[in-house]
């Protein structure tokens, strides 16, 4: 029996130690360094369930069907593209080869002729789509990480009931995961109305399977091909955590980037339905004078759009960086960029919620606090309200609104979608809303930041090191 038990704990010590070889071999293939270490000090201590761990979520990439299926969709994305620059060209300026990037990293090109409305206020998001819905004439398009059964999502799913009666096609791809709580009572209510509902990312365990934690995170809406939403609200009430009331910002959108935000979802649709796009997209004509873009991201996507875009401009930035984000766990290349811009004179403001919805990302995020601090970014937190609001604005010539977060998660794992602002109108209308934020924040000391409690530092630094396990 001593034998055998002996014979037992030696076949798992070799095990554990061909685990660890393995890792060093594996882990930091395709991976970015921080990620890499992470999973690898991970493993090393806990060699079998860190193999297991590994193994569901340790590759953030799609599986290979879906691969395959996406890059068939390419020929539709350049077809539109075509069409966009011969029917909307836009004319950027000074920040073409910012569109031209932005391009490159989401098939999308920069459009002119557009008109926007920037939505800081809730309930106003919901009641301007309610409105919009009921004046359909042809087809409503939902995107959206949440939509729940409660009262906002009951009022929007009445509109588009309303909307069927009248011959309009409704179509809603929702999060199965962000809408967890609500999922099959909305499915039921939707298509009890008549509504065509897709899940985005639905988790199998068979050879099709996707990784749970890789999420379709985007909230776009379209009515009629002419009138587009891109942002950050989700289709839920905005206390629906308890304790927490979400603020939010949307973008209201009409003009030729409207094609943009419909080709995202149509193509998202197809992915999940195994289907092609039924027909070309009809670009709507123009209806001001805003150059915008439309910058889809995520693991379809060679490139980390979202991020490599923040990166280089925050690197280009002479004046001023506003940065708002609820969620905030960089890697070195966002760390770098922001401290060499202050360190060039660039005067950064980092925009951060006070209100607390997650507890592990909120330590994590702060473990950075004292390192911005010191280099030299300024740290505002947003009093009373979770700023759910994901924004960039820089100098006055680049505005960024979107659904990503500045952190690992939106630049690698989540699908993500950001609407490109280049005139200096628009823009400034964003840096208005931000200036709001300053003025509603607290900002941060860093010898007051450095007086928190040891075991508060202790615990920053464990959430660190699991923040990093992608």
């Amino acid at each position: 029996m001593s034998i055998s038990s002996s014979s037992a704990e030696t076949a798992y010590y070799i095990l554990e130690w061909l685990i660890r070889i393995a890792a060093i071999a594996v882990v930091p293939l395709r991976r970015p360094p921080a990620a890499a270490r992470g999973w690898l000090l991970l493993i090393f201590f806990l060699p079998v369930p860190g193999l297991l761990l590994f193994f569901a979520i340790g590759s953030p990439r799609f599986p290979k069907w879906r691969t395959q299926r996406f890059r068939e969709l390419r020929p539709f994305f350049d077809a539109l593209g075509d069409r966009l620059r011969a029917a909307a060209p836009a004319d950027c300026g000074q920040a073409e080869p910012i569109a031209a990037l932005a391009r490159t990293l989401g098939y999308l090109p920069a459009t002119g002729g557009n008109r926007i409305e920037l939505i800081d206020d809730y309930d106003g998001v919901i009641a301007r789509l309610v409105e919009d819905i009921d004046a359909a004439r042809h087809h409503v398009r939902l995107l959206v990480y949440i939509f729940a059964d409660d009262d906002v999502g009951r009022k929007v799913a009445a509109a588009l009931a309303r909307a069927v009666k009248r011959s309009v096609a409704c179509r809603v791809m929702l999060d199965p995961v962000g809408s967890h709580k609500w999922t099959k009572g909305t499915m039921t209510l939707l298509r009890a109305a008549g509504v065509e509902v897709v899940e985005a990312l639905p988790f199998r365990l068979t050879k099709r399977r996707t990784r749970r934690d890789m999420r379709n995170h985007r909230k776009l809406f379209t009515i009629d091909g002419r009138i587009g939403y891109a942002g950050s609200q989700n289709i839920v009430s905005k206390n629906f955590r308890p304790g927490v009331v979400n603020r939010e910002l949307v973008v209201r959108v009409v003009g030729p980037v409207v094609a943009e935000i419909e080709a995202v979802i149509r193509a998202d649709w197809c992915l999940e339905t195994n289907t092609i796009p039924e027909s070309a997209i009809e670009i709507p004509p123009a209806a001001g004078d805003t150059q915008a873009q439309m910058l889809p991201s995520g693991s379809d996507y060679p490139l980390e759009g979202f991020e490599t875009l923040l990166v280089w401009q925050a690197h280009q930035a002479r004046e001023h960086i506003i940065m708002a984000t609820p969620y905030f766990i960089p890697d070195e290349d966002v760390l770098g960029a922001m401290r060499t811009a202050v360190a060039r004179g660039v005067a950064v403001h980092l925009v951060l919620s006070e209100v607390v919805d997650q507890r592990l990302v909120n330590l994590a995020q702060r473990s950075y606090y004292d390192d911005l601090l010191k280099a030299g970014v300024r740290i505002h937190l947003f009093r009373d309200f979770l700023l759910h609001a994901k924004n960039v604005s820089i100098d006055g010539r680049l505005a960024i609104i979107g659904s990503s977060n500045v952190d690992l998660r939106s630049f690698q794992l989540n699908e993500e979608a950001s609407l490109l602002l280049y005139d200096a109108p628009a823009v400034a209308s964003l840096e208005a809303i931000q200036r709001a934020y300053l003025d509603k924040s607290d900002e941060i000391a860093l010898d007051t930041w450095r007086q928190r409690p040891m075991v508060q530092k202790l615990l920053e630094n464990l959430a660190r090191l699991v923040g990093s396990l992608f």
